[in-house]
């Protein structure tokens, strides 16, 4: 199969999202922008399209896809009930970066919910993912255009790296905005339930909800149980080299992270590290990378995936990264680093 990719323009766009409305239509699988990562996405509601997205990403079966909507009134034909907690999130937060989980109706395949009885649903803000949505029909299942467990893509380049070869198209629409996926709340248990931080922020659901649980995977990663969302029990995010986060004080943090490189470079690895702005200067390593200023957590969250695959393009062995401020939309950032890392955390 060769991938075809367009690079949307203003004279291009209503053609190529015609073209690839009739590709969803048919089974196949496009990947196309959204605000927070690129998207690979099929027919929601075909189970076909669902076991090719997973082929394509070489992703486990138990791991749901989110289906994404373009308008409020597609809801209700794919979910059992629109509760009030759901039409309240919706009321505040989409458009945009928030996925919720609610009892799926039998219009949605067990293909797409990965074998569960409830379904994850976002209406996203970009312009051209919504456009795109509507071509194919209203309902497109799509979990991040990524071979499964890498950084999950920012640009359409990345997505080409993984996915040339194993799906029809490739929307170009350029570089994602926010950077991190979706904020994920399950509201069939009570109190709802954070699956997935993101830049819906445990503060802006309490204010919303009250209450809000949190899933105990998001602090550690071996829950033996089937994963209700996506990147909830499988390595997600991984560059290929060894990667270690330090946590502590700043000159606690340096000392060690230069310790760590100074190991790697005598049993002749490229070493890497990942560090604010400010710190940046402090480190002897053969790449240096910065989140951006310190408590700049949309800074951190848009540059993390990029630096992952940057990491890769180098050929970086070992990285050390220093621990982010996990407030606010911190914490999916260190969610997501902590995932990339397995969990491998060093305090100091």
């Amino acid at each position: 199969m060769v991938t075809k990719v367009i690079a949307l323009s203003k004279d291009n766009r209503a053609a190529a999202l015609k073209e690839a409305g009739k590709i969803i239509k048919a089974g196949g699988l496009v990947a196309f922008p959204t605000e927070t990562v690129y998207g690979l996405g099929g027919d929601a509601l075909n189970p076909a399209s669902a076991k090719k997205i997973y082929e394509a990403k070489g992703r486990p079966s138990d791991n749901p896809l989110i289906v994404h909507i373009a308008e409020m009134e597609a809801l209700p034909s794919i979910v059992e009930e629109v509760t009030e907690e759901a039409k309240r999130l919706a009321s505040l937060f989409w458009p945009g970066p928030l996925t919720m989980i609610l009892k799926k109706s039998a219009r949605v395949p067990y293909e797409t919910t990965g074998g569960l009885d409830t379904v994850a649903v976002r209406m996203p803000v970009h312009d051209v993912a919504l456009d795109f949505i509507e071509a194919a029909g209203g309902y497109v299942a799509a979990p991040s255009a990524n071979r499964s467990g890498r950084p999950s893509p920012t640009t359409a380049a990345y997505v080409a790296e993984d996915m040339e070869g194993r799906i029809e198209m490739i929307l170009d629409g350029g570089q994602a905005t926010l950077g991190l996926e979706s904020t994920i709340v399950d509201l069939t248990v009570e109190p709802p339930m954070l699956l997935r931080p993101g830049f819906v922020t445990m503060d802006m659901l309490s204010v919303a909800l009250g209450e809000v649980g949190v899933d105990e995977t998001l602090l550690r990663g071996d829950s033996g149980q089937a994963p209700k969302a996506p990147g909830m029990k499988y390595r997600h995010y991984a560059p290929k080299g060894e990667l270690i986060i330090v946590r502590g004080k700043t000159e606690a943090v340096t000392a060690c992270i230069n310790e760590r490189l100074r190991e790697g470079r005598r049993i002749n690895k490229k070493t890497g590290v990942i560090t604010s702005e400010e710190t940046l200067g402090y480190y002897d390593a053969d790449a240096r990378y910065s989140l951006g200023k310190k408590g700049s957590a949309k800074a951190a969250a848009e540059r993390l995936y990029r630096i992952l695959r940057e990491c890769d393009d180098e050929g970086v062995e070992l990285i050390l990264s220093e621990c982010p401020d996990g407030a606010g939309v911190g914490a999916a950032v260190m969610n997501r680093l902590l995932k990339a890392a397995g969990y491998h955390i060093i305090d100091v």
